[in-house]
């Protein structure tokens, strides 16, 4: 007689699971010592600001100011964390909660204002164009990994000077997702939030479901703009999320260690996070940024270079440390095309980005160092992101997933093709991705050999010719006409 089908749940004690798979670049001592010697930077050396109403509320809070170099005690840092949330939720279009940036959960989206594109059509490599932002967005809508729109790519066929609102419009009406977007200077940002709130309703309805969060960038190493720093306060007054995000390089913009080039980082972040709760307590920012190295043969701002993967996951944790939300960069290269150097770079970078937990992971389809926004790396990489996503959830262990019942009732030598519990679980355990291919050689071979390269492209240009995102309703479509037509008069006069 067989033993009994049904196995009894043992009684235990002290079990732990690893739901996820497990990563960390630093230990708690590590990132406690990259906090203090950050503390000690901000009191000790201080940045230089360059906006007025900056430096009046870091003066008025206790802060040292001498002209405009500003020495930050540690106690308003401290407090300033304590201020800010660690956490921002941010909306789609129609007003669902759809990114929720805490703790390790991870959302993936390409990067904005490169200055060249590569056509998905033509394959030529050339200025970007208003229509590029809105391929963008439409990719952007249909692709089901990536989570959130930027431009990638400021347009060169509109107004030179209204270049982000036109760019923010193009996203804005070709997908629902939520975007992040990057502005000239305030009135540009206070045109785009009035796109929003032509669609939201009302400021406060937008401030109650986010779409969108803006960002700025200081000017490493320890400069903060009139500009950057401007924005950013713009953005608490208004009660709507920033990204505050330096952009570093390890040998150029900062020291050449890892350790001090994330000091630099650091300490730019901490700036930001300082001076919004000082222009309004309790106002969401996202910290993080883009920290790599120089590389010094060809002195570009490396975005493949594994120092990137390293740095990002440094900062990610350093921001998880103080509880914030952490703008991640992945997904980006230093190829000029979409080649075996593209994938590898775009998959690694997107796999540590995961693994670190990073919170809204940007410049997926960045490509030659920067200078290229490619929408054919951003599709490849929606496949990349769904492997790793794959990767990141792990192995489920429990009585079911065990299946030891269902191996004995298999026993030496069957198979599980016909078993209820293949049919249950096949599709939610493994992942069928849409354009790795898998299929046997002869069949590979009858329809027509295609690379990836080639599948990548061929699905490109299949979701430009057929995918119709959700179109905005009449009025708010009236209105932003109007928005935009106000901005360009403005201009013209």
């Amino acid at each position: 007689m067989r033993g009994a089908r049904v196995r009894r749940e043992t009684m235990r004690s002290n079990y732990r699971v690893n739901a996820t798979t497990q990563f960390k670049v630093l230990s708690c001592d590590q990132l406690s010592e990259i906090q203090s010697a950050t503390m000690e930077v901000l009191e000790r050396t201080g940045v230089n600001i360059f906006d007025k109403e900056a430096l009046e509320l870091f003066r008025k809070a206790g802060a040292k100011v001498d002209r405009n170099r500003v020495r930050i005690p540690s106690h308003l840092v401290e407090w300033a964390l304590k201020s800010a949330p660690s956490r921002v939720v941010l909306c789609d279009r129609n007003g669902s909660r759809r990114l929720f940036l805490e703790g390790h959960n991870s959302y993936f989206g390409p990067g904005p204002t490169n200055n060249f594109t590569i056509d998905v059509f033509t394959g030529e490599r050339r200025k970007v164009r208003k229509e590029d932002n809105r391929r963008t967005g439409i990719l952007v809508d249909a692709l089901p990994n990536i989570d959130f729109a930027m431009d990638l790519g400021t347009p060169s066929d509109v107004t030179a000077t209204l270049a982000d609102i036109h760019a923010f419009e193009a996203l804005l009406s070709n997908t629902t997702k939520p975007i992040t977007a990057w502005g000239f200077d305030v009135s540009g940002y206070q045109t785009i939030i009035d796109m929003c709130v032509a669609v939201a309703g009302s400021l406060e309805d937008l401030r109650q479901n986010p779409f969108v969060c803006l960002y700025s960038e200081p000017s490493s190493p320890l400069q903060h703009s009139e500009e950057a720093i401007s924005k950013l306060l713009f953005m608490a007054g208004q009660g709507l999320p920033a990204v505050y995000t330096p952009c570093v390089m390890a040998g150029g913009t900062a020291p050449a260690t890892m350790a001090g080039t994330l000091v630099i980082a650091n300490s730019e972040c901490m700036v930001g996070v300082v001076a919004s709760q000082l222009k309004r307590e309790g106002a969401p920012v996202i910290v993080g940024g883009v920290v790599t190295i120089m590389d010094m043969g060809s002195t570009v701002f490396s975005y493949g270079a594994p120092e990137l993967s390293l740095l990002q996951a440094g900062l990610t944790e350093l921001a998880h440390y103080n509880g914030l939300p952490v703008f991640g960069t992945a997904g980006c290269t230093d190829s000029k095309g979409l080649d075996q150097q593209a994938a590898i770079e775009g998959a690694l970078s997107i796999m540590m980005a995961a693994e670190s937990g990073a919170n809204l992971i940007h410049d997926v389809g960045y490509s030659e160092y920067g200078s290229t926004g490619s929408q054919l790396q951003m599709v490849m990489a929606n496949d990349i992101i769904g492997y790793v996503k794959r990767v990141i959830r792990g192995i489920r262990v429990d009585q079911n997933a065990l299946a030891v019942n269902v191996i004995e009732a298999v026993g030496p030598g069957g198979h599980f093709l016909a078993e209820p519990h293949t049919l249950a679980h096949f599709r939610t355990e493994t992942t069928n991705l849409d354009l790795v291919d898998r299929r046997r050689y002869d069949d590979w071979k009858a329809r027509g050999e295609l690379s990836m390269g080639d599948r990548v492209r061929e699905r490109a240009r299949q979701i430009l010719e057929t995918h119709k995102p959700k179109p905005l309703e009449k009025e708010a479509r009236s209105k932003i006409d109007q928005i935009i037509q106000d901005a360009e008069n403005r201009v013209g006069k």
